[in-house]
């Protein structure tokens, strides 16, 4: 990374902690659990595939805490929804492709690169899983069944599809 980069990266970093404000989304911990996620990741080698998943997850919850923050502010508009996921997902994928992260020639699985894999993936498990947290919390009268069930129900989705991906490496099915 080039050094006028870091410069500005951590300028805004600063900037976005003056301006900071509390989140409202699904769930901040949920949040931070993916964010730590992606980092350990990366950092212990794990494999692009696995990485990416919690990246998808990440997007996942970026995306419905912007719904989120949308509907609070009353603002709606014609495909709103596929907009700011679109969006969403360029925002995070296009800086990976520029910085060479995603599109290694080498780093595929099923003729898709692992990292995209990845993110798809992570991205469905995730969403199945604020989904079947949902769908829980209807049918018990808008309550959790259990203390911090939106958190633990999708971070569970994301642990099971990195269990998955492990699994299907170690047998040298990913490779």
């Amino acid at each position: 990374m080039s050094k006028k980069f870091s410069k500005y990266f951590i300028l805004l970093l600063l900037l976005n902690l003056i301006w900071a404000m509390p989140a409202q989304a699904i769930c901040p911990v949920c949040t931070i659990a993916v964010c730590a996620g992606i980092g350990f990741s990366r950092w212990l080698g794990i494999d692009d595939t696995i990485t990416g998943a919690w990246i998808g997850g990440l997007i996942v919850s970026i995306i419905i805490w912007f719904l989120n923050w949308l509907n609070k502010k009353k603002i709606h508009f014609k495909f709103r929804n596929f907009f700011v996921s679109v969006l969403t997902y360029l925002i995070v994928i296009l800086p990976l492709y520029f910085l060479k992260i995603l599109g290694h020639p080498l780093n595929k699985f099923l003729f898709m690169d692992k990292i995209l894999f990845g993110i798809i993936s992570g991205s469905l498990f995730f969403g199945m899983g604020v989904w079947l947290h949902n769908f829980l919390k209807k049918k018990n009268n808008g309550k959790s069944f259990f203390p911090f069930q939106k958190v633990v129900i999708p971070i569970s989705f994301l642990v099971i599809i990195s269990l998955i991906f492990y699994f299907l490496i170690k047998i040298k099915c990913l490779i």
